[in-house]
């Protein structure tokens, strides 16, 4: 390790500790040229899952992404923060248990709307119809029925 004060490669280890949320260890060096001391973090190197867009290209899953969009559809609602980033935690659990490198972008919008019409069926609709690009008003209305028709019979 390159000690950040004098650019020498050569310290000694001087702590050793898990981090609090056992992602990572965390590491006291000291220098053997200037003896000043650093900490550097050891974390497991993840290959990222790559999203199969409509069109056929690749892109690393976007975390940040994702929450946007929710975050949009869940405006002037009652959905919190902590609600959104848990369907998005479980949402990635999910998705690195099922897919190992590559998963199709339906297959996450169609989880996705499965939750939010659980959270919020307002939130679900305004995804739904950026999601499912709805061209005119009859599909949205469609949308819109069938989800008046599943709430009638639950």
């Amino acid at each position: 390790m390159k000690c950040p004060f004098c650019g020498h490669h050569e310290d000694k280890v001087v702590d050793s500790r898990a981090s609090s949320d056992g992602a990572a260890i965390r590491r006291r060096r000291e220098c053997l040229k200037c003896g000043k001391r650093f900490t550097t973090y050891e974390h497991v190197e993840e290959q990222p899952l790559m999203i199969i867009k409509k069109d056929g290209r690749r892109e690393p899953f976007d975390r940040h992404k994702l929450v946007a969009g929710l975050v949009k559809a869940c405006e002037k609602r009652p959905v919190g923060m902590d609600e959104l980033e848990r369907l998005v935690d479980e949402l990635e659990r999910e998705l690195s248990q099922q897919f190992e490198r590559e998963a199709p972008s339906r297959e996450i919008g169609e989880r996705v709307m499965k939750r939010l019409h659980a959270l919020d069926p307002v939130a679900y609709v305004r995804f739904a119809s950026v999601y499912r690009e709805f061209k005119d008003v009859e599909q949205f209305m469609r949308e819109l029925k069938e989800l008046l028709a599943l709430k009638a019979t639950s």
